[in-house]
């Protein structure tokens, strides 16, 4: 069986990244990883900003769960977050049908859970089974359903189990990554009495917990910490034949907010840091080296932020004009975003895929610059006057006035509306700044479309486009000027959902950017959201930590969790 790997634009059979082969006994298919050392032992200490909600990987939604979860669970296929290409894990090897429509996924033998139990091809039938149950409502079911039918899971032996897909999907690979598979032993009876949602909470003796992930639930004390402890049945080894991971234990204390998370860190409380603002990382900065830790701005990831407008037909009229939202665009001071907001750790941006994508942008985009006489063109154009004072009327003879609803949680948020509100003053607009608290923001722009215009951040799961076709698809969830359209409202948008659908069932990367190039450049045309910047990744590990290699792909720093290890105990490695 062939193993495929995104690499340069195409899928290849993957060769010296990672090989296989059988350590501790014929029957145990391990996963060696070449070129890797490292001491065993130790401590890592990582403050999570919130008490995570449960550990059931089913229905975990907070990102508190998930990053302790990605530590105890495992996938199928992995998506390496330094090369960003797919590669094998708990599949040692797949093949493709010639039509797309049909993968088989050869799965490692001799492999067992943390509790000890064997895993085989029941498992993951078992797994996607729950994923795409409706009772239980996994965020990740819409992942499997495609063009309203689900795929089809089939065991076809005690290692093989085959995916048929209603219809071709271009990188479908990459929706292996991130759906932990589930001990069928442990789960299925709390599945068919239809109480799983109620299973594996915090409070769940660790005994009753198992994944196929290099560590595994040890104690949690409530409002303080999770910790987790070595999985002795885990299926990677070094090259010398050391079974992963290096670490011991891995404690997640509970920092409660984003500054105590920072100064935990800063005393040397914990060891690693991601999700850093851009003034905590400025203080951050004067101290590293007497502190002992080291700091790295990995540049623009694939998070940005946006000012997106209500185009539903419910809001201010002149908002649909294509050439007053061209106006904003124009109107507003990036580099100041950049330079006040972010204290220059964030770029500009010129379209609506970040520069951290660098596979899928598209560099013909011209660059946004200022130009509050080219804004005023083309509202001139547009039938747009001043009055003598200043003010802007729309061609109506009406006051142009809005709101730009963001979340009150985010300072930078709410930081760069007044500043855009400084900017649009400048043309006349009379804009008024509405924070908002989270869960009513995402009410009001996703269920009533209660809002005039918002200011907000996306951040794409993956690299490739497919992971956003909820926001650019008319019909999609988070289409967000006007979502869950029964069909397309504009011919722009109908283009788009045509391109987009196209690409989905386009294997060759060479075909595909072509047809997701043009969905940049009609976004670009129209507006419906503005790009303003994407903010850095920035992270940090105390010095002594080895084999950290930090990526601006989630799970920023620990998605190599196994692979990290302490220098020495004078390094500052925890026992």
């Amino acid at each position: 069986m062939a193993v495929t790997a995104w690499r340069n634009g195409r899928y290849t059979k993957l060769a010296a990244l990672v090989l296989t082969c059988s350590l501790h006994g014929a029957s145990e298919d391990l996963l060696v990883v070449q070129g890797l050392t490292g001491r065993p032992g130790g401590r890592l200490v990582f403050a999570l900003r919130t008490e995570p909600k449960t550990l059931n990987p089913a229905i975990a939604g907070d990102n508190a769960s998930r990053e302790v979860l990605h530590r105890m669970m495992a996938d199928l296929i992995h998506i390496n977050r330094e090369s960003q290409q797919t590669e094998p894990a708990l599949a040692k090897s797949w093949t493709v049908s010639a039509d797309g429509l049909r993968y088989v996924v050869e799965l490692r033998q001799g492999l067992r859970f943390s509790d000890g139990h064997a895993f085989d091809a029941g498992d993951v039938v078992f797994t996607f089974q729950v994923m795409m149950d409706e009772k239980v409502n996994s965020p990740q079911r819409d992942l499997l359903i495609l063009e309203g039918k689900p795929i089809v899971v089939r065991q076809i032996g005690a290692y093989h189990v085959a995916f048929e897909l209603p219809q071709p999907y271009a990188a479908a690979e990459r929706l292996f990554d991130g759906f932990s598979i589930l001990p069928r032993h442990r789960l299925e009876q709390a599945w068919r009495a239809g109480k799983l949602a109620e299973a594996w909470s915090l409070r769940t003796p660790p005994a009753e917990i198992a994944g196929l992930g290099p560590f595994r639930f040890k104690e949690y004390v409530a409002g303080q910490r999770i910790v987790l402890e070595r999985n002795p049945y885990y299926w990677k080894a070094d090259k010398a034949g050391n079974r992963l991971p290096y670490l011991s234990e891995v404690d997640f204390p509970f920092a409660g907010t984003e500054d105590m998370q920072v100064m935990r860190f800063q005393s040397g409380e914990s060891d690693v840091i991601n999700r850093v603002s851009a003034q905590n990382y400025s203080v951050l900065e004067k101290d590293q080296e007497r502190r002992g830790y080291s700091l790295q701005n990995l540049g623009p990831g694939l998070e940005y932020n946006i000012l997106v407008f209500n185009l539903n037909g419910l809001s201010q009229p002149f908002l649909q004009r294509r050439g007053f939202r061209q106006a904003v665009s124009l109107a507003i001071d990036r580099e100041a975003i950049v330079r006040l907001v972010y204290r220059g750790f964030a770029t500009p941006l010129s379209g609506p895929v970040p520069p951290g994508n660098k596979a899928w942008i598209d560099a013909k985009l011209p660059r946004l610059v200022r130009s509050l006489s080219r804004a005023r063109e083309l509202l001139t154009a547009g039938g747009f006057t001043w009055s003598p004072e200043g003010a802007l009327t729309d061609p109506q003879g009406r006051r142009v006035e809005f709101s730009i609803v963001t979340s009150s949680g985010n300072p930078e948020r709410v930081q760069m509306a007044t500043l855009i509100q400084d900017d649009l003053k400048q043309l006349g607009m009379d804009v008024h700044v509405v924070p908002l608290e989270l869960r009513s923001l995402l009410d009001r722009v996703l269920r009533t479309h209660d809002f005039e215009a918002c200011l907000l951040s996306l951040a794409s799961g993956d690299a490739d486009p497919n992971a956003d076709m909820n926001v650019w698809l008319s019909s999609g969830g988070n289409h967000l000027w006007n979502p869950q359209q029964k069909s397309p409202a504009t011919a722009w948008e109908a283009e788009i959902d045509g391109l987009m659908r196209r690409q989905i069932v386009t294997r060759k990367y060479a075909e595909r950017k072509p047809l997701f190039d043009r969905v940049q450049e009609l976004l670009m045309e129209n507006l419906p959201l503005i790009p303003l910047v994407s903010p850095h990744i920035l992270t940090g590990a105390k010095k002594g930590l080895e084999n950290f290699r930090p990526a601006v792909l989630e799970h920023y720093t620990l998605w190599n969790i196994e692979e990290l290890c302490w220098r020495g105990p004078a390094a500052g490695g925890r026992k």
